[in-house]
C-alpha cells in the first residue's frame, strides 16, 4: 500500500514535451518549488496523469513537486536530457541542488 504523493508500481510515468497548454502546470510546479523558470522548453514527468515534475531541455532546470515524492520521476526526467544531449549547466536550485528534497516530500509534517 502507498501514501499519497507516492508512486504505485501500477501507475504510468509519461515523459512528454510540454506546450503552450502547459504553461499553468509548469508554473504550479515552479511555484511550489519555489522556483523561477528559465527561458526553455521543458519535460513533463506525469504520474497517473498528474505532473509531478519538470526539466528544461536546454538549461537542465528542474522543478518538482515538494509535495510528492518525485525524487525518482525527477532523475527519470534529468537522465532524458542526458540522453538527448540537452545541457545541465545552469540548471536552477531546488531538486536539481540537493535532490534528497524531491524525496521527502513537503517536509510539513516532520
Amino acid at each position: 500500500m502507498t501514501t499519497e504523493g507516492e508512486i504505485n508500481n501500477d501507475e504510468t510515468i509519461t515523459i512528454r514535451r510540454a506546450g503552450p497548454q502547459d504553461r499553468a502546470t509548469l508554473d504550479r510546479i515552479a511555484g511550489r518549488d519555489s522556483i523561477v523558470l528559465p527561458d526553455d522548453d521543458f519535460l513533463i514527468a506525469e504520474v497517473a496523469g498528474e505532473a509531478w515534475a519538470a526539466i528544461g531541455t536546454r538549461t537542465g532546470a528542474l522543478v518538482a513537486d515538494p509535495f510528492r515524492r518525485s525524487g525518482e520521476v525527477a532523475e527519470l526526467l534529468r537522465m532524458r536530457v542526458d540522453r538527448a544531449g540537452g545541457s545541465r549547466r545552469d540548471r536552477s536550485p531546488g531538486c536539481a541542488a540537493a535532490p534528497s528534497a524531491c524525496t521527502q516530500g513537503s517536509g510539513l509534517t516532520g
